[in-house]
């Protein structure tokens, strides 16, 4: 039930106004002073308060800044028994939601609360929102406790106060966009946009004009000017994912606007400015990139003022039982079903096998299971052939082993191309025959 609070030191009144907005249904609280109506604000929540404007220990308009400052959510309207247009002006000022003045606007008072109820509730949930958002990309949702894990975090959480730009580093689904969201929500600009853009998502042209946006008539279907991600997230973050893959006649680009803070949209000849802090991500060595020539160096050495390197899930495989625990239970919530019981057998089939895919498979194998699971909660029956096996092949093949190794050189090399087999053949220097074969025996 939506409550009010009247502040007004004229008792019949306030009597008469508690009777009418209650009639409406609202749950309706009196004071007669401001320091009684403050009390009573910091006691219980309400989310309107209709305040008279003369009273006799202050002002009503001054008491609309000091209730704003400590409670946000709450919407006030003002009472006065004589129409002042400049009381009425620092009243809005101060954020006031209306000024009435009585008797001439009795029937505006109703109408006015429900607005004013109903922006108050939207504010709360707009407010309630914020912070599950900010628990989902905090520090405290990146999952484990291993070491190296931890180090990460520990670098993560250093550099997010700061308005350094940062290169995270790691494979395919180790969870960098995590580590960016939690750097942008912890730091200064976490009340601003975070833009995100995946540099291997768009052909050349089209990520520039994505990048920096375009103007009406730049190209055909140009049909209005439209911003791009680095406008978009002036004030805040733009986090450029796998930004190894942008070609390099945009990396030119990307350097100015990183020392200039200016940037040209595509078909104009203004430039602009943004004030934004760049994260960007990759699963590539740019160094090695850069020395070979298909990164340039410059651009390089501009990114990696803060390098963090994400590690693998199978450096970090005791943390794989807390992920698995985090994902069963919101893949139950999320098909609306009670948490399955969990097999030794299954769990430890887990905890053995080497996550190519890193924690991005280990999500979807979860989610699979959870699906598939009957009464007997979830067993090794529901897990995948190569991690049902997996705990078998470790046990006869030593992780010091040639084969082993061979095994990992190639699935990293794989990751590399994108599972490019010609261009993963080329790279380890054997034929692409040989490749298959290899493939099929370790069952990559």
């Amino acid at each position: 039930m939506t409550s009010i609070l009247i502040i007004d030191d004229e008792e019949k009144l306030r009597g008469l106004l508690a009777r009418i907005i209650k009639s409406e249904g609202f749950d309706v609280t009196e004071a007669p002073d401001l320091k009684s109506g403050f009390k009573k604000l910091e006691i219980q929540h309400f989310d309107v308060v209709l305040c008279d404007v003369k009273l006799p220990d202050g002002n009503g308009v001054e008491f609309v800044q000091k209730v704003r400052s400590v409670f946000p959510d709450v919407e006030i309207l003002l009472l006065t028994a004589f129409g002042n247009i400049p009381d009425g002006i620092q009243a809005m000022k101060n954020g006031a939601f209306d000024y009435i003045v009585k008797g001439d606007d009795n029937d505006r008072i109703i109408p006015l609360l429900y607005k004013a109820a109903e922006k108050a509730g939207l504010r709360q949930q707009v407010r309630s929102l914020k912070k599950q958002l900010g628990n989902t990309h905090s520090f405290d949702a990146i999952i484990g406790k291993s070491k190296s894990i931890a180090a990460s975090v520990d670098l993560a959480q250093k550099v997010s106060v700061t308005d350094s730009t940062v290169l995270l580093l790691g494979e395919t689904g180790t969870g960098k966009e995590v580590f960016a969201h939690a750097i942008h929500e912890n730091s200064k600009r976490g009340d601003k946009s975070f833009v995100a853009l995946n540099c291997s998502a768009f052909a050349k042209d089209l990520l520039e004009s994505e990048l920096f946006g375009y103007k009406q008539g730049a190209f055909t279907g140009a049909a209005r000017d439209k911003k791009g991600f680095i406008e978009e997230a002036h004030g805040g973050t733009l986090f450029l994912d796998e930004i190894g893959e942008m070609p390099i006649e945009l990396q030119a680009k990307l350097l100015r606007v990183l020392e200039s803070s200016e940037f040209i949209r595509v078909g104009d000849t203004v430039p602009k400015k943004s004030d934004f802090r760049l994260i960007a991500a990759t699963n590539r060595d740019l160094k090695s990139e850069s020395e070979q020539g298909r990164f340039r160096s410059d651009l390089y050495f501009r990114l990696n003022i803060f390098e963090i390197r994400i590690p693998p899930l199978r450096e970090r495989l005791k943390d794989v039982e807390a992920l698995a625990d985090f994902y069963i239970g919101q893949f139950s919530d999320k098909i609306n079903r009670s948490r399955p019981a969990v097999s030794e057998e299954f769990l430890s089939a887990l905890q053995t096998y080497s996550w190519p895919g890193n924690i991005r498979e280990l999500k979807n194998v979860i989610e699979r299971s959870v699906i598939l699971a009957s009464d007997e909660g979830l067993t090794t029956d529901l897990l995948p052939f190569e991690i049902r096996t997996s705990e078998n092949r470790s046990s006869t093949v030593s992780a010091f082993s040639i084969a082993s190794a061979e095994k990992l050189q190639i699935q990293k090399v794989l990751n590399y191309t994108k599972n490019n087999k010609a261009e993963a053949a080329r790279l380890l220097e054997i034929g692409i025959a040989t490749l298959y074969r290899k493939m099929e025996e370790y069952k990559l």
